[in-house]
C-alpha cells in the first residue's frame, strides 16, 4: 500500500483485543464492530477498507485502481480462509454484505448491498448449503434490486411495481409470504428488469459484483440526501466514508430468523427500557428502511425468548462499553443471534436529560461527565406539550416514534412541505419515509407515515431533530395523486390541520387544547450537579494554593 491514507482492517471475533485502528481510519460503523468482537459479542467476520479510499478518489472505479484491486482480493481470500466458504463457491459460497460507514455517525445517508457474491452458480451452492429454496431465490431478488439500485443509479419503483404485481396475483400483502416458486420467477423478472433499465445483463461474475458494490458505496458519499445530512450537522465533506465488507448472516431464513434494531433505552423519553422493533424472517433492510410493519420485544420474547435475553444482555454489555445509550441493528440466523452494527443512540433533548440523570445514578458517567455531556440544552425551554383530552376529534391511532405534540397543516410530499412551511406549520404525511425526505422533515412540526417502525433510519432522524414522529398508522391511506388521504372515516384534503400526540400515539384534527410540562426534578438534578463541579473545581484551587 502507498501509504497509511489507504488502509484495510480485519475484523474477526475470535481475536480479542483492541480494534488495530480508529474511527476516523475504520469509519465508526466499522470502528464500533471492531470493538463489539473485542468484548466478545457474536459479530461475523469482515474486512474494512478505510476511509482513506474514499478521500484519495471515490470517482476512480475499482477496476481501475490496480492497488485497491489487490487490497479487496487480498482480503477476501482471508475472510475466505477465516469462515470457511469460498466467495461465489458452487458448494459452500461465501455471500458478502457491503456496508457504507464514515468516520461519523450518518444513519440511512448512505448505501448497502446485501448478498453479493450470489450467482447462478452460488445459488446452487446456497441451495445445497442451507437446503432453503425460499432463502436462495429471496436473496438473489434483492441483490439484483439493491444492485441496480446502489451500483448503477435506476429507481426502485419498477422493481416494487413488478414485486407488487406478484404480490396481488398471489393475494398477499408482504414478500414474505412468497413461497420460493414465487421468488424464483421473481428473480427470473428481475433479470430482464435489468437488463432492459441497464443495458446489460445482470453481472455473473462474483468480483465484478464486489467491484462495482464497493464503487457504489463509496459513491453513496456524495448522494444528495448525504451531502445534506452532512451541512445539517456540520461534517467536513473530506472526512470519507470507509466501505466494510462482512460476511452475510440471513434473518430471511424462515420463522426462527429475522432482523432487528434495539435501543438500550428509550430514545423518545429515556426511560430504562428496551425499545426494538422486530421482523421475523426479514434482512436487515426490511426494518430500517420504514416501509414494512415490524414487531417488538415482546413478540420476540414470546416466540423467541433465548435470543431476546441475548438482545437484552448484548445492549448491557454495549452499555458498559460504550457508557451511553446504544442503538444497535441484528440478525437472527435460525436462532443464533449476530450483533451487526453499535451506535450511541439518537434521541430527543427530553431523554438527552433523562439518560444523563440515569447514568449519574446508576454510576456509568461522573456528574462532570454528564454535566458537558447536556451542555447543549437549554434546559429553561425544555418542555414538552401534552394533548388535554376535552372532547378533540380522535382520527386514529399509531406507534410513536417520538414524544410531544405537533400541530400543522398535511403536506404529502417534502416539495410540498418546504413550501408550505414559509406560511404556517406543516405535517409531513407519507405512506412510508424515506431518508430521502430529510428536506421535509427539517421544515415540519411532525412526520406521520402509514408504514415502517419506531426504528426505521427516517424516524431515527426525525427524532434526533426533536420532531413528533407517529408511524405504521394503519388507518392511514393516501391518495397522492388527489392530494387526499383518509384517517379512519375522515377524508382529508393538503392543507387541512391534524394534531400529533407522540405521547400517546394518537391523530386528532384540528388543534385541541394543549398543556405545558416540564422536567423540573431532572433540571434540578442537574443544577446539583453544577454545584458539585463547582466546589470540587475550588477544593482542587485551594489544595494547589496550599501545596
Amino acid at each position: 500500500m502507498t501509504g497509511s491514507s489507504r488502509r484495510a482492517f480485519f475484523i474477526d471475533p475470535q481475536v480479542r483485543g483492541q480494534p488495530a485502528g480508529n474511527a476516523a481510519a475504520m469509519g465508526f460503523k466499522a470502528y464500533n464492530l471492531a470493538r463489539m468482537a473485542a468484548i466478545g459479542l457474536p459479530v461475523p467476520h469482515a474486512f474494512v477498507l478505510g476511509t482513506g479510499y474514499c478521500r484519495a478518489g471515490n470517482a476512480h472505479k475499482p477496476e481501475d485502481d490496480a492497488e485497491l484491486n489487490q487490497v479487496i482480493t487480498a482480503q477476501l481470500r482471508r475472510l475466505e480462509r477465516a469462515t470457511g466458504l469460498t466467495y461465489g463457491g458452487s458448494r459452500r459460497p461465501l455471500l458478502v454484505s457491503v456496508r457504507s460507514g464514515a468516520a461519523v455517525s450518518m444513519p440511512g445517508m448512505m448505501d448497502t448491498i446485501l448478498n453479493v457474491g450470489l450467482n447462478e452458480t452460488a445459488l446452487r451452492g446456497l441451495l445445497r448449503m442451507t437446503g432453503n429454496p425460499r432463502l436462495t431465490w429471496d436473496s438473489y431478488r434483492r441483490l439484483i434490486q439493491s444492485f441496480a439500485i446502489v451500483a448503477d443509479g435506476c429507481a426502485s419503483d419498477p422493481f416494487d411495481s413488478l414485486l407488487q404485481e406478484h404480490l396481488a396475483a398471489g393475494h398477499v400483502a408482504r414478500a414474505q409470504e412468497l413461497d420460493a416458486r414465487a421468488l424464483s420467477r421473481i428473480a427470473r423478472e428481475y433479470l430482464v428488469l435489468y437488463r432492459k433499465l441497464v443495458g446489460r445483463n445482470f453481472p455473473q461474475d462474483p468480483m465484478e459484483q464486489l467491484r462495482a458494490a464497493v464503487q457504489g458505496v463509496l459513491g453513496s458519499w456524495g448522494s444528495a440526501r448525504a451531502r445534506a445530512y452532512r451541512r445539517m450537522h456540520k461534517i467536513p465533506e473530506d472526512a470519507g466514508t470507509a466501505v466494510t465488507v462482512q460476511r452475510m448472516v440471513f434473518g430471511n431464513g424462515g420463522g426462527t430468523s429475522g432482523s432487528g434494531v434495539a435501543f438500550t433505552r428509550d430514545p423518545a423519553t429515556g426511560e430504562n427500557r428496551l425499545y426494538m422493533d422486530f421482523m421475523f424472517n426479514a434482512q436487515g433492510e426490511d426494518v430500517v428502511s420504514g416501509r414494512h410493519a415490524v414487531v417488538d420485544a415482546e413478540h420476540l420474547a414470546a416466540i423467541l425468548p433465548t435470543i431476546e435475553q441475548q438482545v437484552v444482555s448484548a445492549g448491557r454489555a454495549l452499555e458498559t462499553e460504550f457508557r451511553d445509550m446504544q442503538e444497535l441493528e441484528f440478525t437472527v440466523q435460525d436462532e443464533v443471534l449476530y450483533v451487526l452494527q453499535t451506535r450511541t443512540g439518537k434521541r430527543t433533548s427530553l431523554a438527552h436529560l433523562a439518560i444523563a440523570c440515569d447514568l449519574v445514578r446508576e454510576g456509568v458517567v461522573e456528574p462532570a461527565e454528564a454535566l458537558a455531556r447536556v451542555g447543549g440544552l437549554d434546559l429553561q425551554k425544555l418542555a414538552w406539550e401534552a394533548v388535554v383530552e376535552n372532547g378533540s376529534e380522535l382520527l386514529a391511532t399509531a406507534t410513536s416514534a417520538g414524544a410531544g405534540v405537533a400541530i400543522g397543516a398535511i403536506a404529502f410530499d417534502s416539495a410540498q412541505a418546504q413550501a408550505m412551511a414559509e406560511r404556517a406549520p406543516v405535517i409531513l404525511v407519507r405512506r412510508e419515509a424515506a431518508t430521502d425526505d430529510l428536506a421535509g422533515v427539517a421544515v415540519a412540526q411532525g412526520l406521520l407515515t402509514a408504514a415502517g417502525g419506531r426504528t426505521s433510519h427516517a424516524a431515527v432522524v426525525a427524532r434526533e431533530m426533536n420532531k413528533v414522529a407517529l408511524v405504521c398508522c394503519s388507518a392511514l391511506v393516501i391518495d397522492a395523486a388527489a392530494r387526499k388521504c383518509r384517517l379512519g372515516t375522515a377524508e382529508l384534503g393538503q392543507g387541512d390541520v391534524i394534531c400529533l400526540d407522540g405521547n400517546t400515539g394518537r391523530v386528532y384534527r384540528g388543534q385541541p387544547e394543549l398543556v405545558l410540562q416540564r422536567p423540573d426534578d431532572a433540571i434540578a438534578e442537574v443544577e446539583r450537579w453544577r454545584g458539585l463541579v463547582v466546589r470540587s473545581a475550588g477544593s482542587t484551587r485551594s489544595r494547589a494554593r496550599a501545596g
